[in-house]
This record gives structure tokens, sequence and C-alpha cells, in this order.
């Protein structure tokens, strides 16, 4: 009995024609087997060598057939290419191959898309025996001990996929992990395959899928806001060097968190530069804040409320943008279908309200760190997971942080929060959307900070300069700077002389009726550093 090994690049058109007379051969001889082998173009030529090495061949091009002495294992026979081939049936078996050039070509196209289609069903496979990896960074932080049983229900991943969790910290945060590894464990999560932990720096994020980072858990002092900045540097280096070496090619960066969110999210992309186009920072913590204020003062579910747009930094200055948002099921004169809404703007009659009160409360709740707190950044990290892999609500906006690349006339190299939708496994930026302009006031205010943290981070820039405008200037206004001390488990800067509520100037609108939000929030990099 003769068995054959024929193999190939996918897209060789000669490997197509060697393919379809091997194939005649097997069906016509009784005696006569075949064993194809498809491999991508991205892989032959490696592939080759290897084979070539291993066996001591000296073959260069595709295809390459070889004849195994016996029907499993043993030492192989090489015949060579497809001239060797062509000739080989010609000789013994009378046979020759009269496909054209053309159809050589089609049928090399076909294969390679067949092989596509075939790895991507593979990999489909693997991943119902395989479980997700997920890996939680500062897995000690009160957020992660809310995040757990989200991500092993089954609501953000599918209902199918089984996970293996990965909680990575210091040494010496490793006694709490192992209570939170017995909690877990206690859940009896179908979908839960392991639970470990990993306290050793050159183990993190071996072949993880999600990465997703808190805040760090380690108490430090910094008496200055660029020390502060420049604390943030070391960490997301070295995150970033391991996710780059040991995640999976595909692996997801979520950010969360409640200080410097946006910069750690461009460090990290800048040491682990493979991968930037999947690491993101979670707004949805400020947007659903946002929306749960204006429900209470309209009367209504925070869950009602769509479309509200987080614009800048998510842990520092922000631009809270209602001119798309929404309210849904909404108990008034007017009824409609579920899918019947109506401008928030329309329904809040108190300009004085949403230009002054609005603002002033989100400033406080941030300032005092009740914006982040564990349950609602647990929830904003699942959530914007689960978009992430299944695709956000239709037609809704979504808040996300991404690098800028000039959208929206936003600078480009900085991670800014802007409107997004995700879909098919991805996020797409809405730059379609209308009467959405931002003006150039409000764009310099947040963007200028993000610059000049990213510049200090990286020792660019030596000091911090808080964004002052004409107007600002012109009225003599002056932002009260005072030394700061950062506990990065508390996440909160003190200061004990500043009224975090005193009137903040006014931005500019175009609109009659407060279209344009500005929330200098004090727990952000900006600007005030003020914190009650």
């Amino acid at each position: 009995m003769a068995k054959f090994v024929l193999a190939g690049r996918a897209d060789c058109p000669y490997y197509a024609k060697a393919e379809l007379l091997a194939d005649y051969l097997q069906k016509n001889l009784p005696d006569f087997h075949i064993h194809k082998i498809t491999q991508h173009p991205h892989v032959w030529e490696e592939w080759l060598k290897d084979l070539c090495e291993k066996n001591k061949w000296s073959h260069k091009n595709s295809p390459i057939i070889w004849r195994e002495l016996l029907d499993r294992g043993g030492e192989g026979l090489l015949l060579g290419g497809y001239n060797e081939f062509l000739e080989y049936a010609q000789l013994y078996h009378g046979v020759t191959s009269s496909m054209t050039t053309e159809l050589m070509k089609i049928i090399a196209q076909e294969n390679l898309e067949t092989h596509i289609e075939k790895e991507l069903e593979e990999e489909a496979r693997k991943d119902l025996i395989n479980p997700l990896q997920v890996w939680i960074t500062s897995a000690s932080v009160p957020a992660c001990y809310n995040l757990i049983p989200i991500l092993t229900s089954g609501e953000v991943f599918g209902m199918h996929t089984e996970i293996s969790l990965n909680l990575f910290d210091n040494k010496e945060a490793e006694e709490n992990l192992r209570s939170v590894v017995a909690e877990t464990q206690d859940l009896v999560a179908p979908l839960l395959q392991s639970i470990s932990i990993c306290t050793r720096v050159e183990d993190a994020f071996l072949q993880a899928h999600v990465v997703i980072i808190l805040d760090d858990s380690t108490d430090r002092e910094v008496y200055t806001l660029e020390g502060c900045i420049r604390s943030r540097l070391p960490l997301c280096r070295l995150y970033g060097y391991l996710i780059q070496k040991n995640a999976h090619d595909s692996v997801r960066v979520i950010v969360g968190g409640k200080t410097f969110v946006n910069l750690k999210t461009v460090l990290l992309m800048r040491y682990a530069p493979n991968v930037a186009h999947n690491i993101v920072a979670v707004a949805l913590g400020v947007e659903g804040q946002a929306k749960a204020v204006l429900a209470r003062k309209l009367r209504t579910t925070p869950s009602c409320i769509k479309n509200v747009i987080i614009w800048g930094n998510i842990s520092g200055n922000n631009y809270i943008d209602l001119r798309k948002a929404k309210v849904y099921r909404y108990e008034s004169a007017i009824w409609g279908p579920p899918n019947y809404s109506r401008s928030v703007l329309s329904l809040i009659f108190d300009s004085e309200w949403v230009n002054r009160q609005y603002v002033a409360t989100l400033r406080k709740l941030t300032a005092t760190g009740k914006q982040f707190r564990p349950i609602l950044a647990a929830h904003s990290i699942a959530t914007t997971l689960k978009y992430w892999y299944h695709g956000s609500p239709p037609g809704e906006i979504v808040s996300l942080g991404v690098l800028s690349e000039g959208q929206f006339g936003i600078p480009e190299g900085i991670v800014f929060s802007m409107p997004v939708k995700f879909e098919n496994g991805t996020w797409v930026v809405l730059t379609d959307l209308t009467d959405i302009e931002i003006s150039e006031q409000i764009m310099t205010r947040m963007t200028s900070d993000l610059i000049q943290e990213k510049l200090i981070a990286l020792g660019d820039l030596v000091s911090f300069q808080p964004y002052q405008s004409e107007t600002d200037l012109a009225k003599g206004y002056e932002k009260t700077t005072l030394p700061t001390t950062y506990n990065n488990q508390e996440n909160q800067r003190v200061s004990d002389a500043v009224d975090f509520l005193d009137p903040i100037p006014q931005t500019i609108s175009e609109k009659p009726h407060s279209q344009e939000l500005i929330n200098d929030s004090g727990d952000k990099t900006v600007e005030e550093r003020q914190i009650n």
C-alpha cells in the first residue's frame, strides 16, 4: 500500500493542482492513500523549515510530498514538489493533470478561505473545552470581591463559556486572596472551572484572554500631584510588558478604578503596543451616576435614561453631555409604546438646576469617592465586558475611554472618553452623531489635563499647570494648590482648606438650556486637586 503525505501553503496554486491529482489517484487506485496537510501562508515557511530539519530533507517550496513507509509513524521518504509528484503519477500510474492556471488560482483561493474557516471553527471548539482565562489585578480590593459573582454568573461572557479566574496581587495580600478564593468556591458556580492566586510577577497574565486592571492597593504617601502622577508609571510599564509577553494575542484589557484611569490606560498602551487596540477605560461608572441624579430629578428609574455621553477624563475633568439623552417609559400626560422616548432636556424645565446643582451634585459624589464605590465599580466593569463580548443594545450610545485618533477634534495620542457602540466583538466610535460639537474652551479644558498628565508621567514635563481660560484670567480666578496626601487604598486626596462646592466658572454654552455640562471633579487629576 502506498501512503503519501501532501503538504502545502493554503493559497498555493501548485498545492491545489497536486491535491486534485492526489484525490483522483486515491479514488481510482485501491492501494493509494493520501493524507493532506494545509498550512496558513503566515506559518508555512517556519513549519516547512522545522519539518525538513527534523527529517534531514532539503526542500523550500510549496507543496512538499513524501511517502510514509508505514501506515502510522516510521521513517518518511521525500518525493519532492509538484513536478516530482506529477512525474511519479505519469510513470507508475499513467495519469497526468490538465488543470489550467486560472483554475489553479481559483481553487487555491478557495483552499485558503476553507482553511481560515476551519481554523476559526477549531478555535471555537477549543474555547468550549478550554476555559476563558480572566486575570484581575489588585485582587484584594473590595471591587474585586463584588466583581467575582457577576463574572461567574454567565451574564458577562455567556451561559456556555467556562472561565478560570486568576487573582493577582502582591505577596502581602496573599492571606486575603485565600479568603476570597474560599468564598468563591463556596458559590459552586457551574461556569467557574478554577480559581487561583498569583503573587509572582513573572507569572502574571499567562495566557490571559481578559485582564481587568483595578486600583493599586498599595499604601503610599505622595505630597504633590506631580509625584502622584509619576508614581503610576512603574506599575503600568510592568503590566504592559507582562501583558505583551504572557497574555493571549487577542487579550482584552479593561482599566477601571477611580484615580488616573485615562492615564493608566494610555501608559498600558504605550508599553503593550501589540494589543493597544484592545485596551479600554471604563466610563460607565460616571455615566451611571449621571443617570441616577437625573432619574431622581425626573422621578423615574435610572435604567429608563439612555444616551448620556461622558466626554474627557473619566476620573478627572469630564463633560456630561445631555443633548442626546432620552428617557423611556416616563410617566406623564404623553404615553407611547415601550420604544417611545422623550428628550431629557425637554422634561427638565429648571435650567438653573441643570447648570449648577446637577453639576455640583456629581462633583460632590466624585470628590467623596461615592461615585466609584465597589459595587458600582464592579458593575461598570462587568457591563462593559458584557457589551464587548455580546454587543451593546441596538441604537444605544455607550461612553468608553479609547485612544483618540483625532475624532471630534480631540488631539491624537490621549485616552479620551467618547461615544461608542459595541458590535461583533469590538467597539466603534460614533463619529456620525450630529449636533454634538463641543466648544473650544471645554475641549481645551479637558485635553489640557490629559496631555499634561501623560507628559509628567513620562518625564517630559516638570509641573502641572491647571487650565485657565481667558475668562478665568480676566476675573482673576485662581485655583488653590495645596500639598496633598494620597492614600491609594482609600483612593482619596485629602484637603482641609477648600470648600468643594464653591461656585465654578460657568462654561460657554451655545445652547440656551445647558446642553453642555462640565464636571470639574476633584477626585480627578485636575486641576483643582481639591477633595474633602
